[in-house]
Order: C-alpha cells, then sequence, then structure tokens
C-alpha cells in the first residue's frame, strides 16, 4: 500500500503534505495495515528506550514504578522529572557530573522558562534523555562494569542492549549509529519494531518486559511529560503503551498484542499523532478522547486557522 499522506491546511487551503510509512499487527499478530515501505531499515531514535530499559533490567537494574518508566523516558525536564534522575544516580552512588549526554534545557517550556528565570544554563541532568543514561549508569555500577564509557558500542551494557533488540525484533542490527543523545543507535526494520512492542505487552506478568511495560503505563507523565502527547494517549486508553522518537517515530502495543510503528518520512513532528491516532483505530484500539488528537490545529495570528489531518480516503 502506498504511504500514508497527511494534509497541513490553512484557511482552507492545502499548503504542505507530509508522507508516512505505517505498520500495524492485529491481535492475532498478522498485519493488519502497512503503508509504504516498512521492512527496510528505520531509525527508531527513542521509541526503542523500553528495549533498552528491558536489557538493562535483565541486568539487575533495580527500578521500579515511576523511576523505571523515567529510565525508559524521553522527559520534559519537569521539576519532578529532574528529582527522580537525581534518585536514580544518588542510589548508585553517583551524581550528574557521570552522565555523559549532551547538556540542554528542559523540553517543557514552563519548566525551561523557570531554569533561564533561575539563571540557570543547559545541563546534562535536563537533557530529555538524562533518565535513560542515569538508568544505564546504575546498571553499569550493580555489574561492575566500567562507568566512563558506558555509551560505547563495544561496551557490555550495549552489548546485552543489542542482543535484546535483536530478539524482541526478530530481525539482527543491521548497521549501528550514534543517537541524539550520544549511546548506540541500532537500526532495524518498522516491523520490527512493531513485533518487539507486542512482546513487551504480551509478556507474562512480574516478567522484565511486562515490569518495563507496565511501569511506562501505570506512570506515563514519567516517560514523556504532563502535557505530552504520549501521556495523553496512554490515559485515553486504558492498557496502551506508547514511545515517540525523534524525527517523528512512534511506536505502541496494547494488552492484546495489537501493535504498530510509525515513521513520518521528512521528520516532521506535527503530522506524528495524526497518524499514531490512524494506526491505533487501524488496529482497532479507539476512545472518545483520541478524537481531539486525530488532528493538530494550525494556528494564524494566534488563532486556529487551519488542522493538520491524515487525508481522507
Amino acid at each position: 500500500m502506498a504511504e500514508m499522506l497527511v494534509e497541513v491546511v490553512r484557511s482552507g487551503f492545502v499548503e504542505s503534505v507530509h508522507r508516512a510509512r505505517v505498520h500495524v499487527i492485529g491481535a492475532d499478530g498478522a498485519p493488519a495495515l502497512v503503508c509504504g515501505d516498512t521492512s527496510s531499515l528505520a531509525s527508531p531514535r527513542s521509541a526503542m528506550k523500553p528495549l533498552q530499559a528491558l536489557a538493562m533490567v535483565r541486568a539487575g537494574l533495580p527500578l521500579e514504578n515511576e523511576l523505571l518508566a523515567l529510565a525508559a523516558a524521553s522527559h520534559s525536564g519537569e521539576p519532578f522529572h529532574i528529582d527522580g534522575v537525581r534518585k536514580i544516580l544518588a542510589g548508585a552512588g553517583l551524581d550528574e557530573t557521570f552522565l555523559r549526554c549532551p547538556e540542554d534545557l528542559p523540553l517543557d517550556e514552563q519548566a525551561r522558562r523557570q531554569v533561564l528565570r533561575e539563571h540557570g544554563d543547559a545541563r546534562r541532568i535536563l537533557m530529555n534523555c538524562s533518565g535513560k543514561h542515569a538508568a544505564m549508569l546504575a546498571t553499569c555500577v550493580v555489574n561492575g562494569w566500567p562507568v566512563d564509557d558506558y555509551r560505547h558500542p563495544g561496551h557490555p551494557l550495549q552489548r546485552a542492549i543489542r542482543a535484546t533488540v535483536e530478539e524482541f525484533t526478530g530481525e539482527r542490527v543491521a548497521a549501528t549509529g550514534v543517537d541524539g543523545c550520544g549511546a548506540p543507535l541500532f537500526f532495524v526494520s518498522m516491523a520490527g519494531v512493531a513485533r518487539a512492542f507486542r512482546g513487551l505487552t504480551l509478556a507474562p506478568a512480574g516478567t522484565p518486559e511486562r515490569r518495563v511495560a507496565d511501569a511506562m503505563r501505570a506512570h506515563p507523565e514519567w516517560t514523556s511529560g504532563t502535557t505530552r502527547a504520549e501521556n495523553l494517549l496512554m490515559r485515553a486508553v486504558p492498557g496502551l503503551l506508547v514511545k515517540s522518537g525523534a524525527e517523528a517515530f512512534d511506536a505502541f502495543a496494547d494488552a492484546e498484542g495489537r501493535a504498530g510503528a510509525v515513521k513520518i518520512v521528512d521528520g516532521g513532528g506535527r503530522a506524528r499523532v495524526p497518524v499514531t491516532v490512524a494506526a491505533l483505530r487501524a488496529a482497532g484500539i479507539d476512545a472518545p478522547e483520541l478524537a481531539g488528537l486525530a488532528t493538530a490545529p494550525l494556528f494564524g495570528g494566534g488563532v486556529p486557522v487551519g488542522e493538520v489531518r491524515v487525508r481522507p480516503a
């Protein structure tokens, strides 16, 4: 099937068009919707964080509940996120000087303004991946692994993550790159990502994979932020797991094993959530609250003048 098209409509005119690749798996494990080439290599970016967290839990990471959700997060840098990162580090006998993610400001606008008001500056702990990096450090401490080069692809931690990615996607990692936070980025297919998320939510209760999925679903504001779409989606649909990645990638799965992966080809983030809602509905997952996320408003002069929407069939 051709790629899904997303229209940017301003004042009644289609101003721009995004293309999306979509791979949806039904509860029976068979493809329910495939748009575009979803078997070729993809860059899932932070959508792979649940698998990274799973590898860490398997390696002895002693986190539960909110802090485990934070280990799989692309957090907004709200105060509770930063407090959580400090707790993970302190539990391992470390502090933020050990983090090797880039310095950044919070993604959340209010939190960013607060940092700047207080004459603060970009810091590693404020970066959206700091929860994952703190958890990586904690995993290294538990295992007696070196903490100075934990991002290196040859480090025992990263080898364990790669093995977990290959196990759950059912694919060999075809290439290794560098993610925005400096950690290794493993390239697999969108179909493989959807299979991996399905495996997380269908695993028996109490297993490491379900511990990760359950923590994220119980505390979605910890995996993203209080105003982020992933939080809103998981709150709207009980049992839904959603994780986004940079360059407009989303992956999801629910308790029945319905799963999917979404990639906006040009990386246009404004098209991501409307396509994800369309993919959820194609999988048979719906809720009244999703209607408000099926389109994204477009503004002119501070007032809505259009929308971003999936092109009607």
